[in-house]
């Protein structure tokens, strides 16, 4: 792999790195095509599959749940063997862009369910293969594309990391924001059907590979550590540092815990027991929880550019500031779920005003603690870890 033609640490830049475009144009793209992909899983699971005689066979719902729980799960748990393979082996780069390799084939197997000899071979026998293989590529690139994007600064321009990874998040939401919309839709269209639910994500992610690798030139390649990841990890002062990061990692545990429960049953089961009109509009109760990936996108150049210097002027914000103020203000957001539940409980009919109160709470105090959780992951792991500790940054994400 040819190392020596490419910048092994950041240039002296006062600015944003010239790498970084790429990246987050790469992160949209991908994000894109997961959550595209992930939108239309189960319902094709359920409804849509055929036999290899060509009839519809769909599974039982409770079985295409368990299938999307387990890719869900493997997703999440595969950052550990990225991690290793680009803090020990091949680096940031050459990992991302290999497995990304590996994820358009789990892309293209996907969409060649619908054809005539995907019907042959088995759709579930199709549906495997390019589950694994997404799975194997979507969640070995998840912890080095956050550590590629610090890698990009250095000395004279790490001040703007924090506004960085904001827009890094940023990136994520509105790739997957547009894709949870577009890819039912064609699921659910006769004219496109399961071939272009499935293949628009596979061909938004060929873009992501190909956008990635035209940046490369643009992008700081640091070399991997070698056995020197090892000796580093298991040595005293890796341990320790290990030990440190994991005791945050504990309260943002709790925070990823009760996001889940926002954007799962219990949020939406109690917009079901409220006045749903809003607006001119009766809503359904499951649209309500779509508030936070639309408020995400509003509130990340707010705390950016609004909320974080007026605070600075006050006093120094730092990373564990931040994430101890995010977690506060989440907390208040379950106050406002406590109190609708007691009118509920009394037998009224709260407005659903109250529940996206709530929403506007809990994402501000998303956006403080899971960006700011980005920035302090990358800055306090050691130079040769810092894919492995994304990676376990992911399993505190994954308890959401």
């Amino acid at each position: 792999m040819p190392e020596h033609k490419y910048l092994k640490s950041p240039p002296n830049l006062t600015g944003m790195p010239p790498g970084v475009p790429y990246i987050i144009g790469n992160e949209a793209a991908e994000r894109f095509s997961y959550y595209g992909m992930k939108s239309v899983l189960t319902v094709f699971m359920a409804h849509y599959i055929l036999n290899q005689s060509g009839v519809l066979a769909p599974m039982q719902e409770n079985e295409a749940y368990m299938y999307t729980h387990y890719f869900v799960f493997g997703v999440y748990f595969l950052p550990i063997l990225g991690a290793i393979l680009a803090d020990g082996w091949l680096g940031k780069y050459w990992t991302i862009l290999s497995l990304s390799i590996v994820y358009c084939l789990g892309n293209l197997t996907l969409a060649c369910m619908a054809t005539s000899w995907g019907i042959a071979i088995g759709q579930r026998t199709m549906l495997a293969i390019g589950l694994f293989l997404i799975c194997l590529g979507a969640g070995g690139i998840k912890p080095c594309v956050s550590a590629n994007v610090g890698d990009q600064f250095g000395e004279s321009n790490k001040h703007l990391l924090s506004k960085m990874f904001g827009w890094f998040y940023f990136s994520i939401n509105a790739g997957s924001f547009i894709s949870s919309i577009l890819c039912p839709w064609l699921l659910a269209n006769p004219k496109w059907g399961p071939g272009w639910a499935f293949g628009i994500p596979g061909i938004a992610m060929v873009i992501a590979t190909l956008f990635f690798w035209g940046g490369r030139k643009k992008m700081v390649h640091v070399p991997p550590a070698g056995l020197s990841y090892l000796k580093e990890t298991f040595s005293k002062e890796g341990l320790i540092t290990l030990a440190r990061i994991a005791m945050v990692y504990v309260f943002i545990l709790v925070f990823w815990a009760l996001w889940g429960m926002s954007n799962g049953a219990e949020w939406t089961l109690q917009a079901e027991k409220m006045d749903l009109h809003w607006m001119g509009m009766n809503l359904i109760a499951a649209q309500v929880q779509t508030a936070n990936p639309i408020l995400i996108l509003i509130f990340i150049p707010i705390v950016n550019y609004v909320i974080y210097p007026a605070i600075d002027k006050v006093f120094r914000l730092t990373p564990l500031r931040k994430i101890g103020i995010g977690l506060y203000i989440t907390a208040l957001s379950f106050v406002v779920i406590v109190w609708i539940q007691g009118q509920i409980d009394t037998g009224l009919k709260p407005s659903i005003n109250w529940q996206l109160l709530a929403y506007v709470i809990l994402t501000l105090g998303e956006a403080m603690v899971s960006i700011t959780g980005l920035e302090f992951s990358y800055t306090q792991a050691p130079n040769s870890m810092k894919s492995s500790v994304m990676a376990l940054w992911l399993l505190t994400v994954a308890s959401g």
